[in-house]
């Protein structure tokens, strides 16, 4: 009755393959670096301006900054830690022995 209706199932079956090989190729072209295709076909690049160079030199400082603070932050916690756990026996001893001698 309807003879499309055998062709259905193809159809659909070559519109996601179709559609999966454009998402496979997009992304082999981002994981090389190659340009992505705009509406009309044209070469899409990523925009380089002076005013996003500096704000990535600025972000890189900062990131550095923070890294730093960081490690001096996970210094002290181990400082921290380490007085925590200790048994306050030790402590105490290690507290008196930096007294010094008394007279």
């Amino acid at each position: 009755m309807f003879p499309f209706a055998d062709f259905a199932p193809v159809v659909a079956l070559v519109g996601v393959v179709g559609v999966a090989g454009w998402v496979f190729t997009t992304w082999l072209r981002i994981k090389n670096g190659y340009p992505l295709d705009g509406a009309w076909g044209q070469a899409v690049y990523p925009k380089n301006s002076d005013e996003q160079m500096e704000r990535i030199k600025l972000l890189s400082s900062e990131n550095a900054q923070l890294r730093a603070e960081l490690g001096a932050v996970k210094d002290r916690l181990a400082t921290v830690e380490r007085i925590v756990t200790d048994d306050s026996h030790r402590l105490t001893q290690e507290i008196e022995s930096l007294r010094g001698p008394t007279n």
